[in-house]
């Protein structure tokens, strides 16, 4: 919303993308732990994506699970990744995100880049605020407000109505039996409805996992496909502001798409009143969305040049 990826942070966005696969990848990790059957299932839907790939998938797959199907050895790999290695990367991501930072210095609503007005004595920023205590006051009241709410979670709610831990996962896990309804949990769900969306060309199901990866690794190029003239929100125009609105949307209706239960998906398989049964209207609904999800980046160049912006200010407004 304020351009935080645009010059001169192009290198801070990047590594804060890192930062976000990193804790994907944890997140996933952990979420496989448990011994319960939508941990064991999952583990076995998202391993077998790999499988996908051609020539070397099966092998590949063999080669994470560390055997045929997912036993001790695959829950052993799983917790040092969770609990050893991704950590380590994660910290040395925030130790290069904090030297990018300090280097640069933080953006602000406005996009005004402070170190250009400087104090001619101290050269100092005129709009700069000390790190403490205001950064540090404020970091604190929403570290209080999270453990306000992640201790509610854990002590009162832990399952989260079935959002946090499912009914499934309550099940010892049984590789003979499938659970009726296998879906990731809910963070993942608007790229698993992308996976879920695509169908399969030349008889190969890796274009699925593809699209989903090229989902989250779009966001690395925001820096050099976002060409307008200013970087805030504030001071764009009615283009921008529609096109983001429409990708918002598309990313939280896709969320609840990744929620449905692969029962009521299905593939289309011709003739225009297939639309109108509800496992087709799923599907194309997920495939329009993802379509649009990536127009939004696509023709990212096409309406931010073409959007009409608002002056912007020389000083930072709240402190003129």
């Amino acid at each position: 919303m304020y351009g935080s990826y645009r010059k001169p942070r192009e290198l801070l966005w990047i590594v804060g993308c890192f930062i976000y696969l990193a804790l994907m990848a944890a997140a996933f990790f952990g979420y496989l732990l448990p011994w319960g059957q939508m941990s064991y299932w999952g583990a076995q839907v998202i391993v077998n994506l790999f499988s996908t790939i051609p020539l070397i998938g099966d092998d590949l797959a063999v080669w994470i699970r560390g055997d045929y199907t997912i036993s001790d050895i695959t829950l052993n790999r799983f917790y040092a990744f969770h609990v050893i290695a991704v950590p380590l990367v994660l910290l040395v991501l925030v130790v290069v995100h904090l030297m990018a930072l300090h280097e640069v210095g933080s953006n602000n609503p406005d996009g005004v880049e402070i170190k250009d007005n400087k104090d001619a004595k101290m050269g100092l920023p005129l709009d700069g605020i000390p790190f403490h205590p205001y950064y540090t006051v404020k970091d604190l009241v929403g570290v209080i407000v999270f453990l306000a709410f992640f201790s509610m979670g854990v002590f009162f709610i832990p399952d989260g109505g079935g959002y946090f831990l499912e009914a499934s996962n309550f099940i010892p896990a049984n590789p003979l039996e499938t659970p009726a309804e296998i879906a990731p949990v809910w963070y993942f769900t608007p790229y698993y409805a992308m996976l879920r969306a695509v169908p399969s060309f030349f008889a190969m199901q890796v274009w699925g996992v593809i699209v989903m990866g090229a989902a989250v690794a779009i966001f690395f190029f925001l820096p050099w496909l976002d060409r307008g003239a200013v970087k805030s929100i504030r001071y764009r125009s009615v283009l921008y502001k529609t096109w983001l609105a429409i990708f918002v949307f598309c990313f939280l209706v896709l969320g609840y798409l990744g929620t449905v239960p692969i029962t009521v998906w299905g593939q289309f398989s011709g003739g225009w009143a297939e639309i109108l049964d509800t496992k087709d209207r799923a599907t194309w609904l997920a495939r329009i969305l993802t379509f649009v999800y990536f127009l939004f980046f696509v023709l990212m160049p096409w309406y931010t040049a073409r959007d009409e912006t608002k002056p912007v200010p020389q000083r930072v407004t709240g402190n003129r």
